[in-house]
């Protein structure tokens, strides 16, 4: 048995996740990682004999920086390990169960920003029109391309869209994203001719009488679930000549890349994306070499 001052850790850790979810709307994908990460902490702090929160101090921080970096983990897996222990520990210390932030004088080497692959504009016009229309499931499919290229979507964002969020006649979708913040996103010509053409003609015989909330649902009625929706993405794209490395956030990345090389303003990206931070969208800048090089082109008096 882990004893009485494990249990108080573990106690601290469900709290601390508790926090997430009730008063900041932490999304449940993250919520499962930093719970790994966070029982992989207290392991670690069973391991060296700590038994209380008031034994997490810089020594046990250090130790577990170096205990993440012999475990083979991947740099940026290590700094999300270490990104959900260090939000952790700051809750410990605004609800004054620690005197002091333990890692406050931690020092961690930042893995470099993994660039995002993006689709040529060949290569997306190839996907979204790889699905035919006489195909049991080529309506639904099409149309969910079109529209995660159109709008830029998370895959959770669009499998759990919900009919009440379109609004076809005046062009644009609510999502809902990331904490429950919504954004309005324009659905372009294509994609609202996509989905109209999926409502009217297929989305019903999918549903075999059944009701669903839900815009793409499966054969059997229900709503697609993120893996399925990532297997209808490798599907198309291997169908359609790109290969098996094609997955929904990569259509997500072509949506920014592409804007962003048209010549469309960063805030206004990071906006359409959801994102809280401007800097988060400032990735996209770093694949756009060809537009850079045409506004120094164009502008710069030297040029």
């Amino acid at each position: 048995m882990r004893g009485r001052g494990a249990a108080e850790i573990d106690g601290a850790i469900d709290d601390y996740l508790d926090h997430l979810t009730s008063e900041r709307g932490v999304a449940r994908n993250t919520m499962e990682a930093y719970a790994r990460d966070l029982a992989a902490f207290a392991g670690f702090l069973a391991r060296r004999g700590v038994r209380a929160v008031a034994g997490i101090g810089p020594a046990e921080m250090r130790g577990h920086v170096t205990d993440l970096a012999g475990r083979g983990l991947s740099p940026r897996s290590q700094a999300r390990a270490l990104a959900a222990v260090h939000g952790f520990v700051r809750f410990l210390v605004r609800e004054r169960r620690l005197p002091d932030d333990p890692a406050a004088k931690l020092r961690v080497r930042r893995p470099p920003p993994r660039l995002p692959r993006a689709l040529g504009k060949g290569e997306a016009a190839t996907l979204v029109g790889a699905p035919a229309e006489q195909e049991r499931t080529g309506l639904r499919d099409r149309a969910l391309l079109e529209l995660l290229y159109a709008c830029g979507l998370r895959v959770s964002e669009l499998a759990g869209l919900r009919g009440e969020q379109l609004n076809l006649q005046a062009g644009f979708v609510t999502v809902v994203g990331k904490g429950g913040k919504e954004r309005v996103v324009p659905l372009g010509r294509a994609a609202r001719a996509a989905l109209e053409a999926y409502l009217h003609a297929a989305r019903g015989r999918q549903l075999h009488g059944r009701a669903s909330p839900f815009v793409f649902v499966g054969h059997r009625g229900r709503a697609l679930t993120r893996q399925a929706i990532w297997k209808i993405v490798r599907r198309r794209a291997r169908a359609a000549g790109l290969g098996p490395r094609v997955f929904p956030h990569m259509i997500r990345h072509t949506f920014a890349t592409h804007l962003l090389t048209g010549g469309a303003d960063l805030r206004v990206v990071q906006a359409l994306l959801g994102h809280a931070e401007v800097g988060t969208t400032q990735i996209y800048t770093h694949v756009t070499p060809v537009r850079l090089r045409e506004v120094h082109r164009r502008h710069h008096p030297r040029a």
